[in-house]
């Protein structure tokens, strides 16, 4: 069974002031507008994204929420897990190889470095870094997510976000 992977870095965020805790970094009106860009982008090629995992971050919450408002997921059902915040690449595959069978498309929004990684190890393709809003779209043909560990995808779709 085909399945996709929605890799999408959070929104382009504003710089820390001084003991701003990293976690409460928001968004700047540029990353607003990225965030629709990328759910209006995911949208036009992707009829329906069957989960939604965030980190809970406000940056990649608020990324989130705003992709969902555009592909009309409920945002309610945005699943925030975290230990998706500036999570390895390792924890991130360890979501998706938990992710129930019924799911066939789910999307993800986190950091880098881990979401590029990830990017890197489902496809065995050296990737740029991922860019604020950045989507990259991986399809693997999976019959159960936990054959995920083993299995090499392709990248069906990359978006470059764009404000």
């Amino acid at each position: 069974m085909q399945r996709h992977v929605l890799l999408c870095r959070h929104a382009e965020t504003h710089e820390p002031y001084p003991l701003q805790p990293d976690f409460d970094r928001e968004l700047t009106k540029t990353g607003i507008g990225q965030a629709r860009n990328t759910g209006q982008w995911i949208r036009e090629h992707y009829r329906k994204v069957d989960l939604l995992l965030a980190s809970p971050a406000k940056r990649s919450g608020l990324t989130a929420r705003l992709v969902a408002e555009k592909i009309y997921f409920d945002e309610e059902k945005i699943s925030y897990d975290p230990e998706l915040y500036n999570a390895r690449e390792s924890r991130l595959l360890k979501a998706l190889a938990e992710l129930p069978d019924s799911v066939t498309t789910v999307l993800v929004v986190a950091h880098n470095p881990g979401i590029t990684a990830l990017a890197r190890t489902l496809t065995d393709k050296h990737i740029a870094y991922m860019e604020p809003a950045d989507v990259i779209a991986v399809a693997l043909d999976l019959e159960k997510w936990e054959e995920i560990y083993y299995t090499l995808g392709h990248i069906q779709h990359q978006a470059i976000s764009q404000a």
